[in-house]
């Protein structure tokens, strides 16, 4: 961790309104659509209409007969010129102790197709209406194949083998904690509790679609992609070296806007892959924009996790033991974190906010003819806090304990930390019996009883949802490097290798540099997504502020002390008597002074620049306590959460006002997998919820007012802004407490569990059968 002066200031707690939303607001964002076409072909994507097949044939010459038509590409072309594939960390092992193994992921099928919409063919023609017709010309023979949806129907004897060198469909097997002294604690146990879980397949719904543009330099000849990415420096590192077999310094990624990335556009795409060979190959511009029914049956999904756990208590409502055996679906391919999420990331936060002695953790990752699981808000970790929540929340009305009492008994005590969890991280800070009180209180815990009273009075039922929740962030990479630069026309530029997605962070490192080095917003520059001007590991798993904010401290005091020692030579004094304030180097005691942008006019290229590294020493833990009341209309089954709290312990917030917004934005995710959202394909593998008429997201008039306070008692010890993650928290805590909110209202009825989403058809029939059961 970078030690920094105990005086710098960052600007926390100031509630700064977003700098990026006149420019947005006003149509003057710089979103890859926005570009003029300056003649650029077009690139159309055909995809598989199989989720299982042999290519026994593939026909383009009707395609390439028609006027306009460029180019007709196939699997075959990209091998003939020697295009790679996407790659994937190998690092796992198979149940027999052999090494992961998964097919090749290439930018066009060859011989076999895996998914329904895997890209097969690509047409580049004058015009993107052009582009499509031709596509639909192409005559591709298929043999077609038995495919495999469900991946616990997958692992089955005899289930269709989606790879042959995985022929029981396995790509790979963790294990955590000891099974032996688990079993033990089961049997000896006065209560055992299980529910069988589902953390349904969800599709990420940015409100920008993926799009690309490529094009050749006509000066340097080198590669330049435009694309939507959240990891810039990867993205290019991918493509150059993995896919089209160049040195990286031979390709610029550019990204300019991005309407929503929640983890779905880390990776580069085959898609992406498409275009830039397509520009190589006939240098000339090309594009790409997918329509919403490419990201549906292309892109990436998220979640797909199955799971039977368990908990062994004492007669106090101790946790003895804790068990869970989970299959994480890959789809057909692995992407980058495809095994990453169920085998690691999910573990990493499966005990939650809880001291639990004993443990046994079972996953693997099992392939299916599916779209490709990837990163999406939170990546494993809502899918581990669902089972420890929904379990508390289980033993607690089995044993007949309040919600609270029993996570009392069970939190982690503060006299605890530094605490190591079961998976060996390490919780450097936190105050979970605090955050639960005080989000009791803001809740009105005690007013709940006469609140449900008159919603039965109206013939609803109504019920309570909480959880406690805890998050890893950080990202693999713990350091960040950005370049700051003082120029002699009086601004100041940053760059930095993170990347804008909505997050607010032009507005958050604007406020960091303003406050460090006393220059007003107005003069700050922030840019990002260039990997000429700075590359880094990205924007992912809420890691922006934490590592990236921690460079950007860092590159503040080195800028004041690199202008120390050069206001030292020009003003022939010693550094110690330099003083730097607002822009001003004076020497103590006197009225002799320099300016930082004097001492910029006078530097090669008019410029005073330094290159700083920020490092943390390991990740954050955000967590805290959502509350949640739910009304239940029994008669059709529709579910309304109708209030909701929380109180989030992001350590030291630069900017409180977008944390909270943040807040929001996951837990409007978090409404929808509980109560609306989920991925359906039917047995054949064709994707029955391929469109908005068929995939339900939730709309404004589904969400509640929602009352976020946010708590730094607890500042984060790893980095030494004191900061943690803030941007998957909702998303995280959201699932489950709403969940817990609907089993409460529905408890009354001898309800015990239902698996999301709580849609009103799911709902509707559960309170039928069991009234009809009481008949």
């Amino acid at each position: 961790m970078n030690i920094l002066p105990g005086n710098m200031r960052f600007g926390a707690g100031q509630p700064v309104k977003r700098l990026e939303d006149q420019r947005l607001l006003t149509g003057k964002g710089q979103f890859i659509d926005d570009k003029p076409e300056e003649g650029a072909l077009w690139l159309y994507v055909l995809r598989s209409p199989h989720a299982h097949a042999k290519i026994v044939s593939i026909d383009t010459h009707a395609a390439t007969d028609i006027p306009g038509v460029e180019a007709v590409y196939t699997g075959a072309d990209l091998i003939a010129d020697n295009i790679g594939t996407i790659p994937t960390l190998s690092i796992f092992k198979r149940p027999d102790g052999s090494p992961m193994t998964v097919p090749p992921r290439r930018l066009l099928a060859h011989e076999i197709v895996r998914f329904a919409g895997e890209p097969v063919a690509a047409v580049v023609a004058t015009s993107r209406v052009l582009a499509q017709t031709a596509a639909e010309a192409i005559a591709i023979e298929y043999d077609v194949l038995p495919s495999v949806v469900d991946p616990i129907e997958a692992t089955k004897p005899g289930a269709p083998v989606v790879w042959p060198d995985a022929p029981d469909n396995i790509v790979a097997v963790m294990s955590y904690g000891d099974a032996a002294k688990v079993e033990a604690a089961f049997a000896a146990a006065a209560h055992v509790v299980s529910l069988d879980l589902v953390s349904q397949r969800l599709i990420p719904s940015a409100l920008e679609p993926r799009s690309t543009i490529a094009e050749i330099d006509k000066k340097s000849g080198r590669l330049i992609l435009h694309v939507q990415s959240q990891t810039p420096g990867s993205t290019r590192d991918v493509l150059a070296e993995a896919v089209l077999k160049r040195p990286k310094e031979s390709v610029r990624v550019l990204v300019g806007d991005i309407g929503g990335g929640f983890g779905q556009k880390t990776n580069l795409y085959p898609e992406d892959g498409i275009v830039a060979y397509a520009a190589v190959k006939l240098s000339r511009k090309i594009r790409w924009r997918g329509e919403r029914t490419d990201e549906f049956v292309g892109g990436t999904h998220g979640r797909d996790l199955t799971s039977t756990g368990e908990f062994a208590l004492d007669a106090k409502g101790r946790v003895q033991a804790y068990r869970v055996r989970s299959v994480g679906g890959t789809g057909a391919y692995s992407t980058g974190a495809g095994n990453i999420i169920p085998l690691v990331l999910g573990p990493f936060v499966q005990t939650g906010v809880y001291d639990l002695p004993l443990v046994h953790f079972e996953i693997k990752s099992v392939m299916t003819n599916t779209a490709p699981v990837g990163a999406y808000r939170g990546a494993g970790r809502p899918e581990a806090v669902f089972i420890v929540e929904r379990l508390m929340d289980a033993a607690a009305r089995q044993i007949g304990m309040d919600p609270r009492t029993i996570r009392k008994v069970n939190y982690i005590k503060p006299a605890q930390l530094p605490y190591t969890n079961a998976a060996g991280q390490v919780y450097d800070s936190g105050a979970f019996a605090h955050m639960l009180e005080r989000a009791s209180d803001l809740a009105d815990w005690n007013g709940f009883a006469a609140r449900k009273k008159a919603a039965k009075k109206k013939g609803l039922l109504y019920g309570r949802g909480l959880t406690s929740y805890i998050e890893w962030t950080g990202g693999r990479a713990h350091t960040e490097k950005v370049s700051l630069h003082a120029t002699a026309e009086g601004r100041i530029i940053l760059h930095s290798g993170t990347q804008a997605m909505g997050q607010g962070l032009q507005t958050t490192y604007t406020q960091m540099v303003s406050e460090s080095l006393g220059i007003p917003m107005d003069k700050i520059d922030v840019v990002q997504g260039d990997t000429d001007l700075a590359t880094g590991f990205g924007s992912v798993g809420s890691r922006s502020l934490f590592v990236g904010g921690t460079a950007v401290a860092v590159s503040t005091n080195d800028m004041i002390t690199k202008a120390r020692e050069k206001a030292s030579n020009l003003l022939e004094t010693s550094v110690e008597d330099i003083e730097y304030r607002d822009g001003w180097l004076t020497v103590v005691g006197t009225d002799r002074r320099i300016g930082l942008f004097d001492i910029a006019r006078k530097e090669n290229g008019a410029r005073l620049s330094v290159d700083s590294e920020g490092e943390v020493d390991g990740p954050s833990w955000p967590n805290g306590t959502h509350i949640c009341e739910v009304e239940i209309d029994p008669e059709t089954g529709v579910s309304k959460v109708v209030r909701y709290t929380t109180v989030d312990d992001v350590g030291i917030a630069v900017n409180p006002m977008l944390v909270t917004g943040q807040v929001h934005g996951g837990v409007a995710q978090g409404i929808g997998q509980a109560l609306y959202e989920g991925v359906s394909y039917d047995a054949e593998g064709q994707l029955l919820t391929a469109s908005y008429q068929d995939y339900c997201v939730p709309r404004a008039d589904d969400i509640p007012p929602i009352v976020v306070t946010l708590d730094d008692s607890a500042p984060c010890r790893t980095n030494p802004l004191g900061a943690k993650g803030c941007g998957e928290s909702g998303a995280i805590g959201g699932p489950p407490c709403i969940t817990n909110g609907v089993m409460d209202a529905l408890s009354e009825l001898g309800i015990k569990q239902l698996n999301t989403p709580l849609t009103p058809l799911k709902v509707w029939q559960a309170i039928r059968e069991a009234k009809t059961a009481r008949v």
